[in-house]
């Protein structure tokens, strides 16, 4: 039976033919901009998913969205540890520019964040899990909420089983569960709130698994039950569960542990997108998942990579990326581009129309990766491990916030400082000196690598790689190659200057 239509649904229908006569296209608030969810693993490395290949994980979700989205086998984290990658994330530029030099150095508030940019068009912006860019309680300048977010379920640093969060910067409470299904579980909570409201949603969801000390579930320590004996030979020091101080423990013990942890992780972004499938809302809804720097000496086992976390050869910045978006990336991809933690700001901008800010950036928009138009990265990435430790004990360093606003409140399983919380700083850096350019660093283009100070030394040492051809950094081609190492140094010299003048603070100045 037809039905008659009404006199208002005649109207809106002729109203909607309109743009499409006059040659415009107006795409709809809620229907045609993405919503946008970004997952990272903490400490989760390049070699640690099956579809990376490795002996023992299984991590069926990671396999099945590299399987059918666009999956980067050349991503990096813009910094081998954890708080200066975060920070490149939410700023598009690199840690050292704001300050954020290691683990434990906060943003700066001044940062243009990618949550006050979709903030301002419209998004509803969540932030749930590891935070780690200065405490989430409800005066810090940096919090989420600071920073752009409407809500956020947050930790100052990691977490693990039955995770103590503070909802919103209020007292930190504990949540019963497996610490990834539990931020799961709220991110879905606030997805829901963003639908009835008709709004696009932009949830950054960061993991605390599998960062140590380790443990996991019994269904997923039962996978590992049977790791090769050989495992029970090496030991390796960890944080302990019960002290959180450093203990010595089997690996095999330690893997298992570690194993469980990530395939926990992976089951939780199974759920994310059965809910998002069920929701209807999977098809444009960009699922972008990588890690935040390579694997620590604990669970190092499987990598084809030289170094580990703390140093910028592929081992310590190569890790899983992935984006999901069913809507635009309708056939598989994998793709040998360079990319970088860096590069979500300008991507995420470039898709939803919104102009970068205007400030020195370190990442570029991936758009065309996502199209399938990008083989090669147009410029290359340059990776600095500044020396954090001479920046603290710098004479008459002032603090960039109140000491009183960066102590934390969350508490976690590993001591430090006598404290089972983290304090976080950031310093003002006025003057640039000829020993500000210390610290390991390497800049990387479409075909080689060049390094120095890789191994935290001296920085005469200099190294080239040819990637393309030694993708384990085994053969020195600096000696045979002189040219293009004095060139790749050379580029690398005038970023790091442009870097030195960002962290002066010159660009808040010129705003």
């Amino acid at each position: 039976m037809i039905r008659p239509i009404t006199l208002r649904q005649l109207v809106i229908r002729c109203v909607a033919l309109i743009p499409a006569f006059v040659g415009i296209q107006v795409p709809t608030f809620s229907d045609e901009r993405p919503n946008i969810i970004l997952c990272m693993g903490d400490d989760h490395g390049w070699d640690e998913t099956g579809y990376n290949g490795h002996p023992h994980l299984k991590t069926p979700v990671l396999d099945e969205m590299a399987a059918n989205g666009l999956r980067m086998d050349r991503f990096y984290s813009a910094h081998p540890s954890c708080s200066p990658t975060r920070g490149s994330v939410i700023t598009g530029r690199h840690p050292v520019r704001y300050g954020t030099l290691a683990p434990n150095w906060s943003i700066r508030p001044e940062e243009h964040s990618i949550a006050r940019i979709l903030g301002k068009a419209g998004y509803a912006c969540g932030h749930f899990g590891k935070w780690h860019l200065g405490p989430v309680k409800a005066d810090s300048p940096t919090n989420p909420g600071a920073m752009g977010f409407d809500e956020w379920l947050s930790h100052d640093n990691f977490f693990e089983m039955n995770p103590v969060l503070s909802r919103n910067g209020g007292p930190p409470e504990t949540l019963k569960g497996e610490g990834s299904e539990v931020i799961i579980d709220d991110t879905i909570r606030f997805i829901g709130d963003a639908q009835r409201k008709q709004r696009p949603f932009f949830a950054v969801v960061w993991f605390g698994s599998p960062h140590e000390p380790y443990s996991g579930l019994a269904q997923d320590l039962a996978l590992y039950d049977d790791l090769p004996a050989s495992y029970q030979k090496r030991f390796v020091t960890l944080t302990g569960n019960d002290t959180g101080k450093p203990v010595k423990r089997r690996f095999d013990q330690v893997l298992r542990e570690r194993f469980a942890e990530i395939t926990a992780m992976d089951r939780a972004i199974g759920k994310l997108r059965s809910h998002l499938d069920k929701q209807g809302l999977r098809q444009n809804t960009i699922l972008w998942y990588c890690g935040d720097n390579g694997v620590p000496s604990s669970g190092r086992l499987a990598t084809p990579f030289r170094g580990q976390k703390g140093l910028v050869y592929e081992g310590g910045i190569r890790v899983p990326g992935i984006i999901e978006w069913p809507r635009q990336i309708r056939t598989p991809q994998v793709s040998n581009v360079n990319s970088v933690t860096s590069d979500m700001l300008p991507t995420i901008c470039e898709l939803i129309g919104e102009p970068l800010p205007t400030r020195p950036l370190d990442g570029i928009s991936l758009k065309p990766l996502i199209q399938g138009e990008m083989k090669t990265r147009p410029s290359p990435i340059c990776f600095w491990n500044y020396e954090a430790g001479r920046e603290a004990n710098r004479k008459n360093a002032k603090p960039w916030i109140d000491a009183a606003l960066q102590n934390g409140t969350t508490p976690l399983v590993k001591i430090m400082n006598g404290r089972f919380t983290r304090n976080f700083r950031n310093l003002h850096h006025p003057e640039i000196t000829e020993q500000d350019y210390a610290g390991s660093r390497s800049i990387l283009d479409n075909r080689y690598k060049f390094v120095i100070g890789g191994q935290g030394g001296k920085d005469s040492a200099k190294e080239l790689f040819d990637l393309q051809n030694d993708q384990a950094e085994k053969h020195n081609l600096i000696a045979t190659n002189p040219e293009i190492a004095a060139k790749l140094e050379r580029q690398l010299r005038d970023w790091q200057q442009s870097v030195l003048t960002s962290l002066t603070g010159a660009d808040y100045a010129a705003q």
